[in-house]
């Protein structure tokens, strides 16, 4: 069985040369790192396949079979699946250790599945959370697409509006007020375009595709320091190929279909 091995958000890998890595199994941990280990969770995968997740105590330091990259850069490591899987173990172990006393009661809690603990005082259940939020590319004519850089990103790279689903909203709704609220711009022509695990913690990225109806870009200053309608061939820096913004804009790029909105 894999065992996927983390240091806070630093995942354990093997080095397999050609700068590429794998997830060791449960026999090729390292013995003097079995001595920091926390209890671990067993995972299963969308596919019905089980891996192991684990914590450790201690960072393990790079050497010629091993090394420690963060969760998100594993991505240039890993084979797809192992990458994608990495990201449900990370998330139960967020999950396991932040739901260890009720939060109704106080009690310690006991795990009954592999995703549900259980308040023996209280009978309250805790199940792992999952963040919603949207993200949406919007299409100005055929060539320009608005792209921006949000105070939080790590980097120069600009992406596309995002923002997290309000209590009592749909997702339509939700693309609505982000997009007037970051951008203070309309849009229409909204259309689903794919979904993302987003294991940063523990979110799920849900992307559309609209056009641009009207409006001035006036900026949500605290939340977005830079933003304008780029031309397709005019692009500044863009996100890293493991995101769903950058699949959004990769498909604008390639799509013959383009849209007939207002210029």
């Amino acid at each position: 069985m894999l065992n996927y091995i983390f240091y806070n958000d630093r995942l354990l890998l093997r080095k397999e040369g050609n700068g590429r890595c794998r997830v060791p199994d449960e026999e090729e941990v390292p013995r003097d790192l079995c001595t920091s280990l926390y209890p671990s969770q067993e995972v299963v995968l969308p596919n019905g396949a089980t891996v192991r997740a684990t914590s450790i105590s201690r960072p393990i330091e790079e050497d010629d079979n091993w090394m420690m990259p963060g969760l998100r850069a594993s991505f240039d490591y890993l084979p797809y699946a192992e990458y994608r899987a990495g990201g449900k173990a990370f998330q139960i172990l967020y999950w396991d250790k932040h739901s260890r006393f009720c939060p109704v009661c106080g009690t310690p809690t006991e795990q009954q599945g592999p995703i549900m603990k259980r308040c023996p005082a209280c009978g309250y259940e805790i199940y792992p959370p999952i963040s919603t939020a949207i993200i949406v590319l919007i299409r100005r004519g055929k060539d320009k697409v608005l792209l921006v850089h949000a105070r939080n990103f790590r980097g120069t790279f600009y992406g596309l509006v995002a923002g997290f689903l309000e209590p009592g909203e749909t997702l339509e709704q939700c693309v609505e007020r982000e997009v007037r609220e970051e951008t203070g711009l309309s849009i229409r022509n909204l259309t689903y375009f794919d979904s993302q695990p987003w294991p940063y913690p523990s979110g799920l990225m849900v992307g559309f595709m609209a056009d641009y109806a009207g409006g001035t870009i006036k900026l949500q200053d605290d939340e977005l320091s830079a933003g304008a309608f780029y031309h397709r061939d005019h692009l500044p820096e863009l996100p890293q190929k493991l995101s769903i913004a950058r699949r959004l804009i990769d498909h604008w790029l390639e799509t013959k279909d383009y849209s007939t909105s207002s210029k």
